[in-house]
């Protein structure tokens, strides 16, 4: 493939915004930067800022389709192309509590998007099935489990790309999780009552980070710290977030970034099929989740994910939580990928990482999203 050239007024980088760039990419890839100092009137690129596309590592669907109705490879694609259009140019498919024999066809899934190369998928996120019942939020308990063999062995799965787990360390062994670190699997603590001393000797055996901070998990005490409080001590552990305003308070998403530091705090949108859709009503399990106002709840009024997108989360970040742009681009790009151990191809406007951007206005309205240089 030829090489091409994308030039633009402004590019974000993790030092700040630089002005007047050009940009050689080739095989979906960026071969070069160069910045050009000339005066305004002498450039001529693509006006606004470009800055790196959105890595989601928490998607329960969207465009209508949630991946545990529809885990298949059509489904993946669907959902991928909801996000693709609010600049999420990388994610992973995130299965909620199921059977074993759901998580195998989501696995199956996968492992078809990845031999097809898909661009936007990169692995999976088993959000459960090894949770505590009495955080179990809108998972469904009767599939709450301990591990089998079985569903260990579509977690371990080698086709299946980069996968992450969210699991409760009260409901398994820390044996368990360095198995699991062993083999590659991500550990994100969640959906938990696990006490400080729990978490801590979990984030010891190799968990990394933590789920939906705040959301189901052992709130901050003063004589027992809980979850929330293990996840704000250990510096080194990232956490997620889902700024939309309805899980977590404005101030108290503040505070958490203040005490973990923007390098270790991490967008997501734990967006559900309605995002990227009108969409009110979803059936669920043996229940439903309406929209209202933003907000998506079961009939008796617990949080059932969101609609959100990384795009209105980039957005929240950056006007309401006293970031800079390059801080609120990276929790939504460079940090997740690191969390993943992929920053060396993804994240970042850099010599070397895949060519996916986005293009904004000078009013930080989205105005087009690269994917692999298209």
């Amino acid at each position: 493939m030829e090489d091409s050239l994308l030039a633009v007024r402004h590019l974000l980088t993790p030092e700040g915004i630089m002005p007047h760039a050009h940009l050689t990419l080739a095989n979906g890839v960026i071969q070069a930067i160069e910045l050009q100092h000339d005066s305004m009137q002498d450039f001529d690129g693509e006006t606004g800022i470009l800055i790196p596309g959105f890595v989601d590592v928490q998607v329960n669907g969207g465009g209508g389709v949630l991946f545990n109705q529809q885990p298949t490879l059509d489904g993946i694609k669907a959902i991928a192309a909801a996000h693709l259009r609010f600049g999420t140019t990388s994610l992973l498919p995130t299965l909620i509590t199921d059977t074993t024999d759901v998580m195998q066809q989501a696995a199956d899934a996968v492992a078809q998007a990845i031999a097809e190369k898909h661009p936007s998928i990169f692995g999976i996120h088993f959000e459960g099935p090894f949770l505590s019942s009495s955080k179990k939020g809108v998972h469904a308990e009767k599939h709450v489990r301990t591990p089998s063999d079985t569903d260990l062995a579509q977690i371990t799965r080698k086709d299946i790309g980069k996968v992450m787990v969210t699991l409760s360390p009260s409901a398994v062994d820390v044996a368990l999780i360095n198995e699991l670190r062993q083999e590659g699997v991500v550990v994100a603590l969640g959906h938990s009552d696990a006490t400080f001393n729990q978490a801590l000797q979990a984030l010891k055996a190799g968990a990394s980070g933590f789920t939906h901070l705040f959301n189901a998990m052992s709130g901050l005490g003063s004589r027992e710290p809980g979850m929330v409080g293990a996840a704000l001590h250990h510096r080194e552990a990232y956490a997620s977030l889902i700024v939309d305003h309805q899980h977590v308070h404005p101030a108290v998403v503040q505070f958490a970034i203040n005490q973990k530091g923007f390098e270790r705090s991490v967008l997501v949108t734990d967006a559900m099929a309605h995002a990227g859709t009108d969409l009110e009503t979803l059936p669920f399990f043996d229940t439903e989740i309406n929209q209202r106002d933003g907000k998506l709840t079961t009939p008796d009024g617990t949080l059932a994910g969101s609609n959100l997108t990384m795009y209105r989360a980039f957005i929240n970040a950056y006007k309401d939580m006293q970031c800079t742009l390059a801080q609120a681009s990276s929790m939504a790009s460079a940090n997740p990928a690191n969390w993943l151990g992929l920053g060396e191809e993804k994240g970042l406007i850099a010599e070397g990482q895949r060519a996916n951007f986005l293009l904004l206005d000078e009013k930080l309205n989205l105005k087009q999203v690269y994917l692999d240089g298209v």
